[in-house]
């Protein structure tokens, strides 16, 4: 399988890079997509010592820029030819204040939704020349709105409402791409929101206030948080199953409990046909991209 990773450096993404990389006799080829080179170039030499894995590489991207997302679509498209899986997981956490991208946006709406929605679009013709079954894996959590008259939180910012909007926006929009490729008929694709049961230790630690590391510390020692080696083992087989396994689950929201993976009901909103096509509008407005909008036009010509 050939997987390209969002996020690749740290967290849940290292975890499903590093896992992948170093099982079944280390066939799986891995594609980290991070912003910070010295920290890409790390990554990949401690997962090819560990894993003996020489099939790593990275491209380069800061999703907090529009510019940068075009630039490494079209190096994706010089250096692959097709791609069995993505992983769209990069994402901002913990944030001290409100701060704008360059693209006029909130950022963790672009980081965590806009930039992988483009990415995520103009993707699809890889991922629909595998010969393994193309998929996508979300990285997403229950709950959250989109707020529809201040999406980028000029009003009341906050960054946890900055981070459950983005996780909205993610499930409506992989439900959308299930929809739409069931009823266009093409290439079979799976689309798959995932919740991980339990917090993935990661660097955010190093940033956020000490009263918040002080906790996180306290619930680390009782349990509630994994490595993120054990997260890659409990997400890898969504990447490695079978296509008809993949597609039975394609448009649904998904956890693992008691060494199974089980649904989620998901909130009604997320289906709302209206509610869906309005995202995928202002999304393509926001991404400002004649490709995309290209793009989006053969699944969805609204």
């Amino acid at each position: 399988m050939k997987v390209l990773v969002t996020g690749g450096t740290n967290g849940m993404g290292k975890g499903v890079a590093k896992v992948l990389a170093g099982i079944d006799d280390q066939t799986h080829e891995i594609i980290i997509l991070c912003r910070s080179k010295e920290r890409g170039e790390a990554a990949i030499r401690e997962m090819k010592a560990d894993t003996k894995n020489q099939k790593i590489s990275m491209v380069l991207c800061d999703l907090a820029k529009l510019r940068d997302v075009r630039n490494v679509i079209d190096e994706i498209h010089r250096q692959h030819d097709f791609l069995d899986g993505l992983f769209i997981n990069a994402g901002l956490g913990y944030a001290a204040s409100r701060v704008e991208t360059e693209d006029g946006m909130d950022p963790h709406f672009q980081v965590n939704y806009l930039s992988q929605f483009m990415l995520t679009l103009n993707l699809l013709d890889l991922l629909e020349k595998s010969e393994n079954g193309g998929r996508v894996i979300f990285n997403v959590t229950e709950g959250g709105e989109i707020f529809w008259d201040d999406m980028q939180m000029e009003k009341k910012w906050g960054y946890e409402n900055g981070i459950h909007q983005a996780m909205a926006a993610k499930r409506m929009f992989y439900v959308s791409l299930h929809d739409l490729y069931r009823k266009i008929g093409g290439p079979k694709v799976s689309f798959v929101g995932f919740q991980i049961p339990k917090t993935v230790w990661t660097n955010q630690i190093n940033i956020i206030p000490f009263f918040m590391k002080a906790m996180a510390s306290v619930m680390r020692f009782f349990g509630t948080f994994i490595s993120i080696e054990e997260c890659g083992m409990i997400m890898v087989p969504l990447f490695t199953e079978e296509q008809e396994a993949s597609l039975n689950r394609s448009g649904k929201f998904i956890t693992w409990k008691k060494g199974a993976f089980i649904e989620i009901a998901e909130d009604q909103d997320i289906f709302d046909k209206a509610m869906q096509e309005k995202l995928w509008k202002i999304s393509l407005d926001l991404c400002k991209d004649d490709k995309t909008t290209q793009i989006a036009a053969r699944y969805w010509p609204v």
